[in-house]
């Protein structure tokens, strides 16, 4: 039977990510859109003939089976919540929420009758998951190393993306998110018993750096007040040491994404671009090193995006298994603390820069 689909927000990813893939996978019927902007609604509608509503009122678990949530990030938990507590089921864009208060709010919300399903990418790549067949023969692992590092891909200038009050954070809101679900994808979940961070802002409010793939319109020309670039080293309570670098920007000719996972029997990398940025690396690279000997791990060929339509392969059963009841908002939860945590790390670096004494060159050379 065919999951009777709404997609609420008709923004870039309601629009390219989700609705285009909806429309065509054989497992949903979309019979709903939602949007606040009247002309987004229009234009969906005329293009598609799928009722667009202006809000999720409009919608009724009679009627529909799943809402696929792609708002901005600090409506995620309101929008999430208000449909759970109609007993509608929720696939919901991460971040999944932005504080261990509106991780409580889903939760409460959750036991109105939906479920609660996470979307995030990475894990669900051809290339992640031929890398995860890899960890057995690791031996025990030791340390990972992630990294989403962009040539060029700030988001829209003046977005919400850009402004800490929407977005919850800057790129290890966005970019860390993902690779920290990789990471649980690919050594299970723990928490973290130490997280150090620094975070920079280089790029964001220079337009040059901004990304070149993203069709959004013009927005106002708001300064943002988030980070492009965070760099952190984390131990997990299970021993492992967790090397973490994400960056909308950087000097680099091509987008890479690295994960290296290191064990007591060998290691394993993957080297590729996530994402949908043009200035990609040619091609996935995975490689399996053991005892002085390297060697190239085939990976299976795939169009960019396939990661979206396979999260949409498994949705079905994921909704009917009792459970995974929960299993996203504890998810997120550790995701949120650690977030939280590696912000508060930077904070106080950042304060104790302020508080020293400014130096000279002078004063150097005669101390």
């Amino acid at each position: 039977m065919r999951l009777r689909t709404a997609v609420v927000g008709l923004g870039w990813a309601g629009r390219e990510l989700w609705l285009s893939r909806l429309r065509t996978h054989e497992d949903f019927d979309v019979v709903a859109v939602v949007d606040p902007d009247p002309a987004l609604r229009a234009a969906v509608g005329e293009a598609t003939g799928i009722p667009a509503h202006a809000a999720v009122d409009a919608l009724d678990s009679r009627d529909v089976d799943v809402a696929v949530v792609a708002v901005p990030n600090h409506l995620h938990a309101e929008v999430a919540a208000a449909l759970l507590r109609r007993g509608l089921s929720v696939f919901l864009e991460k971040p999944v929420c932005l504080t261990g208060a509106e991780a409580d709010t889903l939760a409460r919300a959750e036991r109105g009758g939906g479920m609660l399903l996470a979307g995030s990418a990475a894990r669900h790549r051809a290339d992640v998951r031929e890398l995860a067949t890899l960890v057995p023969e690791l031996g025990r692992v030791r340390h990972v190393d992630l990294a989403w590092v962009r040539a060029r891909g700030v988001p829209k200038a003046g977005g919400w993306f850009t402004q800490r009050s929407k977005s919850g954070g800057g790129v290890l809101v966005d970019l860390g998110w993902h690779l920290l679900d990789a990471l649980a994808s690919l050594v299970g979940p723990a928490e973290f018993a130490q997280v150090v961070g620094s975070t920079s802002d280089d790029f964001v409010n220079v337009g040059a750096w901004s990304a070149a793939w993203r069709q959004d319109r013009p927005a106002d020309a708001l300064a943002g007040d988030v980070e492009d670039t965070a760099r952190g080293f984390l131990i997990r309570e299970d021993g492992i040491s967790v090397a973490l670098r994400a960056s909308w920007a950087s000097h680099e000719a091509l987008d890479v994404s690295r994960i290296l996972v290191e064990g007591s029997a060998g290691s394993a990398e993957l080297r590729c671009t996530f994402g949908f940025s043009p200035n990609r690396q040619p091609e996935p690279v995975l490689t399996l090193t053991q005892e002085g000997t390297t060697r190239r791990i085939p990976v299976p060929a795939e169009p960019i995006g396939a990661e979206y339509r396979r999260q949409l392969d498994g949705l079905a059963a994921l909704l009917a298994d009792p459970a995974n009841r929960g299993r996203a908002i504890a998810q997120a939860r550790g995701t949120v603390q650690l977030i939280e945590s590696f912000y508060e790390s930077a904070r106080v670096a950042g304060r104790a820069r302020s508080a020293r004494p400014a130096t000279t060159h002078e004063e150097v050379r005669t101390s």
